[in-house]
């Protein structure tokens, strides 16, 4: 029988610059998730600190990074749960370039405090893109887990599904993807055709994503106020999809506000759904007629379109 498992989404409203209080409010939701007998919890991107880059003690923040980590693998293990804290934004100070200084990486750390596996965000939003460095060629690759092959992403590559077929090609069945998307990332375009706009792409692309892949996604977005007309404006809507059933996690999937869900992932649904779909056993076809390439000719054709 497929096993069924616990799955906590937080919704944190992460306060700009407040690193300590996000994380003493993340830690209180992290507890109240292992007393409801949540086997994961998850959290936002950047819920320590908020997307503030220009502030000029942000970067003093990202320097912390390895404190609030190991305060996360010490929390895992005393609450006897697995985290994946959000992602933290990284300072290395022996990177070459300075536009290469800070790297934004989620990890998974199990419920005896190990860290099992991370992952360094590649596809990175256009306006972090002075800030942030990719981790432009390296692997996509599938971490061994106890709630089994998990794969990680972050935000802006939820827009690219060649991400998610290398990972279910690797046998991932959940895709875990802590964001930080806000409705007014639309355009005032888009914003006058629909103000929900940035919503209707996030409900569309995590639908769409569960089911061309026959996975589970895990999307815990950042919460809080939310206004078509202020930076930053929340979008949350925070969840679970599954094949057939869609979006699960009631506190939060219809919503901006800050608060968790907790969703139970039966495992049965994935593979009822690849029964069905047929995708994993079609990829791995060795006449499947689909090969993704970086090659000089390619890029060429592209440049040359635009």
């Amino acid at each position: 029988m497929a096993p069924v498992y616990k799955v906590a989404v937080i919704q944190l409203h992460p306060k700009p610059m407040q690193i300590e209080s996000n994380y003493a409010k993340a830690a209180q939701f992290v507890e109240e998730a292992a007393s409801q007998g949540a086997q994961l919890a998850v959290l936002p991107e950047y819920h320590l600190t908020n997307w503030v880059p220009e502030d000029p003690k942000f970067i003093d923040l990202c320097a912390q990074w390895e404190l609030y980590l190991n305060k996360y693998r010490a929390l895992a293990k005393a609450n006897n749960i697995c985290i994946v804290p959000g992602t933290l934004v990284e300072l290395h100070e022996t990177a070459a370039d300075e536009a290469n200084k800070l790297i934004n990486v989620a990890y998974f750390i199990d419920n005896d405090g190990e860290i099992l596996g991370s992952y360094q965000k590649k596809n990175i939003w256009h306006p972090e893109r002075p800030h942030l460095s990719s981790s432009t060629f390296d692997p996509h690759s599938v971490i061994e887990t106890p709630l089994g092959p998990v794969g990680l992403l972050i935000c802006w590559d939820l827009a690219f599904p060649e991400a998610f077929r290398e990972l279910i090609s690797q046998g991932a069945k959940m895709i875990i993807i802590p964001t930080f998307w806000t409705i007014t990332d639309c355009s005032p375009y888009g914003l006058k055709l629909n103000p929900r706009s940035e919503a209707l792409f996030l409900e569309s692309t995590l639908t769409a994503r569960t089911f061309e892949n026959t996975c589970a996604v895990i999307f815990a977005n950042a919460g809080g106020p939310r206004s078509s007309e202020k930076p930053n404006s929340y979008a949350g809507l925070s969840r679970v999809t599954v094949p057939f059933l869609g979006a699960l996690g009631d506190e939060t999937k219809d919503s901006a506000e800050e608060g968790m869900s907790i969703v139970d992932i039966d495992m049965e649904i994935l593979e009822e759904a690849e029964k069905q779909y047929k995708v994993r056993e079609d990829i791995a076809r060795s006449d499947w007629h689909y090969d993704y390439r970086h090659t000089s000719g390619f890029q060429g054709l592209v440049k040359e379109k635009l």
